[in-house]
Order: C-alpha cells, then structure tokens, then sequence
C-alpha cells in the first residue's frame, strides 16, 4: 500500500506553514531536486541531463557520500546548481532524539563547507528531511539555527520500485505547476525509474514554458 502523496494537498501545507512546500512566482518558473547524492555514474548523467537544457536545480546532499565523493560535489557546484543538507547518515527524524538529529545535520553542514573551495563557501542553510519525516522539536531547533526547511510539492516517486518509469513520469507531469518543488533521487534505488522520467520531464515541461530553477535563498 502506498504510504505517500504524490500532490502535496493545501490541508497539509497549512498544518505545517513553517516548511516551504512550494514557491509561487510570475516567471513560470520550476524547482527541480534531487536527494540522496553524490552518487558515482548517477549524479554524473543528472549533471548532464540538466545541461542539455540549461537547467538548474538544487541537490540535498547527504554528508558522508560528500565524502566519499568530493569530486563528484564539486562537480555539482561547477555546473551552477544549488545545494542542500539531507543529513549526514540519512537519518529518520521521527526515530531519532532530537539533539542527535541536530549533530547529524551540523555533520552534513561541516561537509558542505569544508569540500567547497574558498570561493564556493556559502552556506545555503536549505534542509530536507529524509523520508519527510522530521519531529515538531527539530524543526524548531532547525529552523532557530537559520535553516529552511524544504519539502515539496510533487513527489515523482522514483525511488518506489513498485512503480514502472511510466507511473514515475506521469506522477510529475500531471502534478506539476509553476512554482513547484518536485523531488527525484540521484541514488542508485531511484536510477531505473529516473532514467527514464528526467529526460521526458525536462523535454516535456520545457516544450509547455516551464523553467527550471534553482530554489531562491
């Protein structure tokens, strides 16, 4: 059974007003992320996808594959795109105390900033939380600390792997508007199904008058 929304309803970005769902602008503009990087091969071919047309967009990236793979994020800084905490370990914020998750998150942070060269040194503070999941008490510290907290808008479900390419296409086309944040994953799980739905995604939306944006600090 599905546990997730593909459309983010009004309902719950009303609840949760704190975290920013989507981003309404006049420049019918659309905010492409991708969570779970770097990732060796995957991150790579996202990278050019994304140049073949002009697109920018912003990776939360998770600490210890930073680590392991410094020149892989750099990469992603050269290309002009944006970046983002996804904590250090992946961790799930609903079964994990709370001062741990900050530590984890200030892990990730240190990572950012200490592979970025001097010139590359500015700390975005864009926080996505693993799974969606994220305590009242984290967000609030999170957020005291200067973080946004950016979920999304439309969910492409890539990482499903009950789902086919076909499904994972669908569910952003049929979701997405001008000013929403739509999530993918550079991770290895996700490759099957974004390999086929990035490119269509990019070609197609592009064609309606989309652009695609890096999210606006």
């Amino acid at each position: 059974m599905r546990l997730y929304w593909i459309k983010t309803n009004s309902f719950i970005k009303n609840i949760f007003s704190n975290y920013i769902w989507n981003i309404p602008n006049t420049g019918n503009k659309i905010y492409l992320t991708f969570d779970d990087g770097p990732t060796p091969k995957i991150t790579e071919w996202v990278l050019e996808e994304l140049k073949k047309y002009n697109a920018k967009a912003t990776f939360f990236c998770i600490g210890k594959n930073i680590v392991s793979h410094p020149d892989l994020f750099n990469n992603i800084i050269n290309e002009g795109h944006t970046l983002g905490n996804h904590t250090f370990n992946h961790l799930n914020g609903w079964n994990t105390e709370t001062t741990n998750y900050i530590e984890n998150v200030a892990l990730c942070e240190s990572s950012l900033l200490n592979q970025k060269s001097k010139e590359q040194k500015t700390n975005t503070k864009f926080f996505r939380p693993p799974y969606g999941k994220i305590k009242k008490s984290q967000s609030k510290k999170l957020r005291q600390l200067g973080y946004k907290i950016i979920m999304w808008d439309v969910l492409s479900a890539d990482f499903d792997q009950t789902i086919s390419p076909e499904k994972c296409l669908e569910n952003v086309l049929q979701n997405a508007v001008s000013g929403s944040v739509i999530v993918f994953h550079d991770s290895v799980k996700a490759f099957i199904n974004l390999e086929y739905a990035l490119p269509r995604t990019l070609q197609i939306l592009k064609e309606k008058g989309f652009k695609f944006d890096t999210l606006p600090y």
